[in-house]
């Protein structure tokens, strides 16, 4: 079992050795290359004109949805941001109907009308990714209420910068009162869209759940075995009946906020630092040097999944346009 989450803010969860055999840890790096290859090819899309609207990429932070959501069983539910790629994916919504849904198609997940922000799967779980701040708070705190003695538990992704909005103190408040089944799972990527979060957070994130004495554990956001090692503690709890936990993931995104976001307000050199962290790279090296794994199988993981994915997104493109006037009821949809 995971260690304590009796963690000051600022101090990580060490993962513990035997969480993860090697085969499992190379799946979850095949998690995240899906990812960093699905949000790289939004952006290839995008700047072709192929993806309209806007996007926000997960790029960076994939070590968090992957390894939650790895932790989950069917019944379970989640909720994403508007920078809900990751999310989806990690539930297992197919990424060819992920990538259709973006560029419009009517083999959407969505049947073409969700785009990059709102994209709903309910028969994978996934109740919403929400364009709203603490919106997806909201709706895991609601789903984990119809969840009581079911065994089953809601998680909620949502960024830093909503704990300043009055869902994440109200919606954490009830939960813990009610003493219900979810995960709040904050993924900190050090920016509220352009405002680093200590120039406009007042206090540790962390202390806002422990003063409502729910257990939170601090973890490295950019690796995965740690991120890992705290939601299968928090997942754990929550579905034993012991109320809501809270992750806080430390992580870092890679590109803008949103596609019109060139990122200069970093702290020079910050960006080439956190890339030394790749998530990506952290598992590599942390399959050579628990597991023994060569660089090559791991190089081999990675083509077969951008092979895979290259296929998906040829046949997303192939997808047929919406007719003008179509009734809702000729799209696909997720329920």
């Amino acid at each position: 079992m995971a260690t304590s989450t009796k963690h000051r803010q600022g101090q990580e969860a060490p993962p513990p050795a035997d969480l993860l055999d090697r085969d499992a840890l190379l799946e979850l790096h095949a998690g995240m290359a899906l990812i960093r290859g699905f949000e790289d090819a939004v952006q290839r899309l995008f700047t072709k004109g192929e993806v309209h609207g806007t996007t926000h990429l997960y790029s960076g932070q994939e070590a968090g949805a992957t390894a939650v959501c790895s932790v989950l069983q069917d019944g379970d539910r989640v909720a994403g941001t508007y920078r809900g790629h990751g999310h989806a994916l990690a539930v297992g919504v197919d990424p060819g109907a992920l990538m259709a849904e973006m560029l419009g198609r009517t083999t959407g997940v969505c049947g073409g009308r969700a785009g990059s922000m709102n994209v709903i799967d309910v028969e994978h779980g996934l109740i919403g990714c929400f364009g709203i701040i603490g919106g997806s708070i909201a709706a895991a705190t609601g789903a984990a209420l119809a969840l009581r003695r079911t065994g089953n538990v809601a998680v909620a992704f949502f960024g830093e910068g909503t704990s300043n909005q009055g869902y994440f103190h109200e919606s954490l408040n009830f939960a813990k009162v009610l003493s219900l089944p979810v995960v709040f799972v904050c993924e900190n990527n050090r920016y509220a869209e352009f405002t680093p979060y200590e120039e406009a957070m007042a206090g540790g994130l962390a202390d806002r759940p422990r003063t409502m004495e729910i257990p939170t554990t601090v973890v490295d956001g950019m690796d995965v075995t740690a991120v890992h090692a705290a939601a299968v503690e928090a997942v754990g709890r929550a579905r034993a009946g012991e109320g809501p936990q809270f992750i806080e993931s430390m992580t870092y995104r890679f590109v803008g906020h949103s596609r019109s976001d060139p990122g200069k307000y970093r702290k020079d050199g910050e960006l080439d630092e956190f890339k030394l962290r790749d998530p990506l790279l952290v598992s590599r090296a942390i399959l050579a040097e628990r597991f023994g794994v060569a660089a090559s199988d791991v190089d081999a993981v990675e083509e077969r999944v951008a092979g895979e994915l290259a296929a998906a997104i040829e046949t997303a493109r192939s997808g047929p346009w919406p007719e003008a006037g179509a009734p809702a009821s000729e799209f696909r949809t997720a329920a």
